[in-house]
């Protein structure tokens, strides 16, 4: 991983005016159809090109020199459409679902008007050939050219759009999943028509049995009509069905993408006014409603809520905001009114972040699906080979021609690389989709792949397993002075006016613990950088003030042990007299026992990696139960550990929040990043937990090796669909229309196999007796 993302940051440096165009590409209906566009953009010097089944997009790596024409130009030679994709107006783009050109309602992905008429005039027409077919005491006088009428323009018209592409390839000497339909269609209504006309297969009376097995008798008026209308109806039907399915993978992004505001609210002086979205403006406040969603990432200006952030980020549990709070476009505003200052607008919000980078890993592809799109790209030719060779042998055998047009029809019918084709895009869809719902953002397939078998995690302490923030830890008071609460509510009244992180936690704590108090006026306030606040409360002379060696005595025990932890200890003196000591500290994140517990479960083994001191890092790996520690680590410190541990043959993954973690991020196997830390280390990273929940790490590998396996079972299914039936086709015990049947569903199987993993959930945590964690 780590050699394959310095070897992209190498080609970026050295062709840094490289380009990178997305394409909607149009008439992809297999695998073969992707190898096929692949190979035709990589003709042109210095294009890489990424084809995705499933979304019907092409990612392209082009000097500037090769215009867009030019890859249009080679996607329509490979015998396919290309255009640009629409501009978002604003907000986060929403994707493409699938190759299907845009239905003609505007409902994008799901199947068009056009498509579906013709798959129910089809419907309409076939089903009276296959009744009057497969039933026997049904069949009247001259059944045969009531169905012949029928048959015929679903094998033209009903069929046409497999006719079209075949004459298409077959222009640009191509063949495709299509022509395989065409050719069985062809071939089962020609030998249907001259068995009517010149076989006797048309005389009055004639009576034609059924059977599941193909028939191999020397009757030349046996006729094929039931499965020249029924490939095509079952081809029609299968990807009907397989279209809003694949649509389905991709309903996560689309609901991430929907959440983008279209009208907002402007705050302008003192007056209220709706404008669209697009004209909003950094710097400019507008309103948000109790009800209404965030129109875009912004800090609170005015007002205090609640906001539920379950669709943006996963947060089950709504978060209070308040002036100066940040808040995050989508969200939705639970309780009072807000008056927020945007400070991110269009692309640069962390929802169409989050979009953009789910849209990109769903355009990778994984390991196992370029060795399925190299078969699939070689599979076609081989079937038209081998269906030629089947005709052949079994003319050469003696077989009567009926027989051999039989099997060779079956084979054409029944060889399926659909299923090589969405194997791995269907699945990776729905993972990535709901990863985003989940608040876990994979940069690709590849990430997915690596995280499946990550067996050490080296965690960052500072903002990965704590929270990041100064929180008070202890208040100790002096005996016989004011007491604890008295001393607290004083301190917080002076520190209302401090701007100093310290003294926003000692207000925050003191809030929470004398509730039914807030804290009082202050007069005379001053700030003293380096030494601490005073002021004057209630006639008293209050001073917050870094702790020196002239403390009370009950206090030096508080100080030492608030040294011994790194805590920064604050004293409170009231009219000169000391009255307690505050121990203020970054807290464990609620969740990182959990964390790193389930890591463990999951044959993960937790390293922590800090720049604290020992004593301090010890006490957290002590909390968590982390076995190795590594303590006072500059970034150069932590780089040089991932790359000691990979030289033990361990898998790495690093987690942090900072700067000084992008060089360890960048070292690792996989870099992961929490979604509250710098850019610079999410642009290092190649996993984002976007809601910034350590314990969502374990969810992560979880969903990963869920990903895989679902994977790994498409494959299976796809390669062991072909191997089983085209030989049962070959050797004549596959009825063409049975083989139509088998074809459509082994693709609706692979897509279904991959929509479980929309209902995919993070399992509960369970104490050591019970359960595995997995």
């Amino acid at each position: 991983m780590t050699a394959e993302r310095t070897q992209a940051q190498a080609q970026v440096v050295a062709g840094a005016a490289a380009v990178t165009t997305d394409l909607i590409v149009g008439g992809m209906t297999c695998a073969a159809c992707v190898n096929r566009v692949e190979k035709r953009l990589a003709r042109i010097e210095g294009v890489r090109a990424t084809v995705n089944l499933a979304t019907g997009r092409a990612r392209v790596s082009h000097p500037p020199g090769v215009t867009t024409q030019d890859l249009v130009a080679a996607v329509e030679k490979a015998g396919c459409t290309a255009e640009l994709p629409a501009p978002p107006v604003s907000g986060p783009p929403v994707p493409a679902e699938n190759s299907t050109p845009a239905p003609e309602d505007g409902s994008p992905g799901s199947p068009g008007r056009e498509e579906s008429q013709r798959l129910l005039i089809t419907a309409l027409l076939s089903v009276p050939v296959l009744v009057l077919s497969m039933v026997p005491a049904l069949q009247f006088r001259n059944w045969q050219w009531l169905c012949f009428v029928l048959a015929a323009p679903v094998a033209v018209w009903g069929a046409w759009s497999f006719h079209s592409r075949a004459l298409r390839g077959l222009r640009h000497a191509a063949a495709t999943m299509d022509t395989l339909v065409s050719l069985g269609v062809v071939a089962s209504f020609s030998w249907s028509a001259y068995a009517m006309f010149l076989g006797g297969a048309g005389d009055p009376g004639m009576r034609m049995p059924f059977s599941l097995l193909p028939s191999i008798g020397g009757d030349v008026a046996h006729i094929y009509l039931e499965a020249a209308v029924g490939v095509p109806l079952f081809v029609l039907t299968g990807r009907f069905l397989e279209s809003r399915a694949r649509s389905g993978t991709g309903e996560a992004l689309r609901s991430l993408a929907g959440l983008a505001a279209k009208d907002v609210t402007l705050w302008e002086d003192g007056r209220e006014r709706l404008l669209p979205i697009e004209q909003l403006r950094v710097g400019q406040e507008f309103i948000v409603r109790p009800g209404e969603r965030v129109a875009t990432d912004g800090v609170v200006a005015s007002g205090g809520s609640a906001l539920d952030l379950s669709l943006v980020t996963g947060e089950s549990e709504p978060v209070e905001v308040g002036p100066g709070r940040a808040v995050v476009g989508g969200a939705v505003n639970a309780g009072g009114l807000l008056v927020v200052r945007a400070t991110a607008v269009g692309a640069d919000t962390q929802l169409a972040r989050i979009t953009r980078m789910v849209t990109e890993a769903q355009a990778g592809k994984a390991r196992a699906q370029r060795l399925a799109d190299t078969v699939a790209g070689v599979f076609v030719p081989v079937v038209l080979a081998l269906a030629a060779t089947v005709l052949g042998f079994w003319l050469g055998a003696g077989a009567e021609p009926q027989a051999a047009v039989t099997a060779c029809v079956a084979v054409l019918v029944v060889a399926c690389p659909c299923a090589l084709g969405l194997a791995t895009p269907t699945a990776l869809l729905a993972a990535t989709g709901r990863g985003a719902q989940l608040g876990l953002l994979v940069s690709g397939p590849r990430a997915l792949e690596t995280l499946r078998h990550v067996d050490t995690v080296v965690l960052d302490k500072t903002g990965t397993l704590t929270t990041g923030r100064m929180t008070v830890a202890r208040v100790t008071p002096v005996p016989d002075g004011i007491g604890r609460e008295r001393a607290l509510w004083l301190a917080a009244a002076v520190e209302q006016g401090s701007e100093h992180p310290l003294g926003r936690a000692v207000v925050a704590y003191a809030r929470q613990e004398v509730r039914h108090r807030p804290p009082g006026e202050v007069s005379g306030f001053l700030a003293t950088a380096g030494i601490g606040v005073t002021g004057v409360v209630e006639g008293h002379r209050v001073e917050v003030r870094a702790a020196g060696a002239d403390l009370h005595p009950s206090l030096d025990r508080a100080l030492a042990e608030a040294e011994a932890v790194a805590h920064t200890p604050v004293l409170v003196r009231v009219d000169g007299a000391d009255q307690a000591l505050i121990s203020l500290g970054d807290v464990l994140r609620p969740g990182s026992y959990r964390a790193v517990d389930r890591l463990r479960r999951l044959g993960v083994e937790p390293v922590l990696a800090t720049g604290d001191r020992r004593a301090t890092a010890a006490r957290v790996a002590a909390a968590l139960g982390i076995a190795e520690v590594h303590a006072q680590c500059s970034p150069q410190d932590k780089a040089r550990l991932v790359k000691e541990l990979r030289g033990r043959g361990r898998r790495v993954a690093v987690i942090g929040d900072g700067v000084n973690d992008a060089g360890a991020l960048a070292c690792a196997d996989l870099g992961i990043a929490m979604g509250s830390g710098t850019d610079v280390a999410i642009g290092a990273a190649d996993v984002t937990l976007v809601r910034g929940d350590i314990e969502a790490v374990a969810d992560a590998v979880r969903l990963a090796r869920r990903t895989l396996g679902t994977i790994r079972a498409n494959l299976v299914w796809a390669f062991g669909y072909n191997v089983v039936t085209v030989p049962l086709a070959a050797v004549g015990l596959l009825n063409p229309m049975v083989a139509a049947v088998a074809m459509s569903a082994s693709s609706l199987m692979v897509v279904g196999n991959s929509l479980r993993l929309r209902t995919w959930q993070p399992a509960p945590y369970a104490r050591r007796t019970g359960g595995t964690g997995r």
